[in-house]
């Protein structure tokens, strides 16, 4: 992507400002450190109901969880299975 220096937009009568059409559809961010002045960064939402899967502690067990599940898998002996469980 080639980055160049300032450009000049003019604020239409709603408010808005193009970005342009490689921007269509995008997310921002748009910080106001101070009047006058923004700061505009593309960025990605997380919806409330997934929120929670990029806690440290979910995120953890998501990777253990991952991790096992590409190992292969180990034959298992259903007999002493069922003897712990008590159904033999």
């Amino acid at each position: 992507m080639k980055f160049s220096g300032p450009v000049v937009k003019q604020i239409g009568a709603s408010g808005q400002v193009s970005l342009g059409k490689e921007f269509a559809g995008r997310t921002v961010l748009v910080d106001r450190p101070e009047p006058g002045v923004w700061v505009i960064k593309t960025a990605q939402t997380i919806p409330d109901n997934e929120l929670w899967l990029h806690q440290p502690d979910a995120a953890a067990r998501l990777d253990r969880a991952t991790a096992v599940m590409s190992a292969p898998p180990e034959e298992a002996d259903l007999d002493a299975l069922e003897r712990h469980l008590g159904l033999q």
